[in-house]
């Protein structure tokens, strides 16, 4: 087991340090004041258009409201969760200061103007995530988690470090928002090797593969850890590709190397997951997969898509993961989950849910009324829905009628607050450079459509599973480092 699923035991009593710091208090209101004023901050901006800036180094935009008041709401919640879940720990205070200061980081990072001042706190909030990584002491297993996390971020930091001296040899300036004025229109041999190492390191930080191995070693973290990592770690490369959209929209070749990226890893996600056995397993697989289509959909021209897909998977994915422990199941080897085939009926439910979810969100937000990328980005939630419509019909303990009458009533309302949380974000990111036009329609997007169907259809079949040697490759895909894995269920309690 690789987990760190664990509440104190009623051995456990907390050290005179624990119980008596009033650190965790502090900075549990400290960060809750802090989603407060990301709030009125993110409130004055919508009114005003308003964009703030100290020259040089930091700005205050549409892009940086909305992530200050989504990483302080993800931290409140860790904030909250770690007091209870701590609780007994003489490294509680240490935990603590390390979530905040992730925060900060964060927080910094998204506002950044300066190169420098981005890229410190890009290296800054990798050597955080990597020590929460370790966090329990004398747990060897950890160690080498963070270890490994640790190179990784440091490979990251120093491919960002590429891509931002490439951009000062070629425009001259140190600033993000110099950039989008001076890099032009035309590519170059140097705007590809900026673009390639921005791109290099958004896919290391955000766990795609090939380099999704860290996020899965890494669930030696304790729990709240877990929940900040998925929840906003990970959405960091998101970020990077928005920030430096007139870098990577520079050639349309790039952009569609873009999508491939992210398709790839959207595509695997899903697939690695099915051969999952453990909850944190599964749910760090899903991100993978997720973080994948958030990287596609940037490629695909909608960054603002990028933006909202990161806020809303990041709320699942902490609830996902701060819940985990209560997923556990005890179940005797004979029972069986009850399921079964959908029949005509459900499969007019299904189809129909799926295609009118479609046309709502082509509806609300105008994607896919047009020949251009929004196709398949519709098509994405056409598939999302038809997965998530059809998990509802086959629940066989769930009298017919209830089931199929429930699934548009919960799945189109769901894709309308979608479509109008995505019209917001795309309201504010308005006034970022190269963010608001989609790519052209070519065959390569044809391709990638059909790869999602094919898979879909596979998955949802069961197909794949035939295919001993498939499953032989997912399974040596989703192994963590060796040496961050428990072999004793003793040495997993110890800890």
């Amino acid at each position: 087991m690789t987990g760190q699923d664990r509440t104190p035991t009623v051995g456990q009593l907390p050290t005179p340090t624990s119980r008596g710091s009033r650190v965790p208090t502090t900075l549990t209101r400290l960060v809750w004041f802090l989603w407060i004023a990301s709030l009125g901050v993110l409130a004055v901006h919508f009114w005003s258009g308003e964009t703030w800036e100290l020259a040089g180094v930091v700005v205050v935009d549409g892009l940086t409201v909305v992530m200050w008041t989504a990483v302080t709401f993800f931290s409140g919640i860790v904030h909250s969760y770690s007091r209870r879940y701590m609780a007994g720990s003489r490294t509680m205070d240490r935990f603590f200061g390390r979530v905040f200061a992730f925060t900060l980081t964060v927080m910094v990072l998204v506002a950044a103007d300066s190169f420098v001042l981005f890229g410190a706190a890009w290296l800054v909030m990798g050597l955080v995530m990597a020590e929460l990584i370790g966090h329990v002491e004398g747990w060897s297993q950890a160690r080498a988690a963070a270890s490994l996390a640790r190179r990784y971020f440091l490979a990251s930091s120093a491919s960002l470090a590429v891509g931002l001296v490439a951009l000062w040899w070629l425009t001259g300036t140190t600033t993000v928002s110099g950039t989008a004025s001076t890099v032009g229109t035309t590519s170059s041999s140097l705007v590809l090797l900026a673009a390639g190492a921005l791109l290099a390191a958004a896919m290391v930080q955000s766990a795609l593969v090939p380099f999704h191995t860290w996020l899965l070693s890494s669930m030696t973290a304790p729990t709240p850890a877990s929940a900040l990592m998925h929840a906003g770690f990970v959405n960091a490369g998101g970020i990077l590709l928005v920030r430096f959209a007139p870098v990577v929209t520079v050639d349309a070749s790039f952009m569609l190397a873009i999508v491939l990226v992210g398709a790839a890893s959207a595509l695997l996600g899903k697939l690695l997951k099915t051969v999952q056995t453990d909850v944190k397993g599964q749910l760090g697989c899903s991100t993978v997969g997720q973080m994948g289509f958030m990287i596609m959909q940037a490629g695909l021209g909608f960054f603002g898509a990028a933006i909202t897909h990161l806020v809303l998977h990041g709320l699942y994915k902490a609830y996902q993961f701060l819940g985990s422990g209560s997923r556990v199941e005890h179940v005797s080897p004979t029972r069986t989950t009850a399921s079964g085939s959908s029949g005509l009926v459900g499969v007019a439910v299904i189809v129909g849910t799926g295609l009118a979810g479609g046309a709502l969100f082509a509806g609300l937000t105008g994607k896919g009324t047009a020949l251009d990328s929004g196709l398949l980005l519709t098509l994405l939630v056409v598939l999302t829905v038809l997965h998530a419509a059809r998990e509802v019909v086959v629940r066989t303990s769930i009298p017919a009628t209830i089931r199929y009458g429930a699934v548009p009533l919960i799945a189109l309302p769901a894709i309308a607050v979608y479509a109008v949380v995505y019209r917001l974000i795309e309201g504010l990111l308005a006034g970022l450079p190269a963010v608001g036009q989609p790519a052209e329609l070519t065959a390569v997007h044809g391709l990638v459509a059909a790869a999602f169907v094919v898979a879909y259809v596979a998955v949802e079949s069961g197909v794949y599973r035939r295919s001993h040697r498939l499953y032989a490759a997912l399974m040596n895909a989703t192994r963590p480092a060796s040496d961050s894995l428990l072999l004793s269920r003793e040495d997993y309690h110890e800890y």
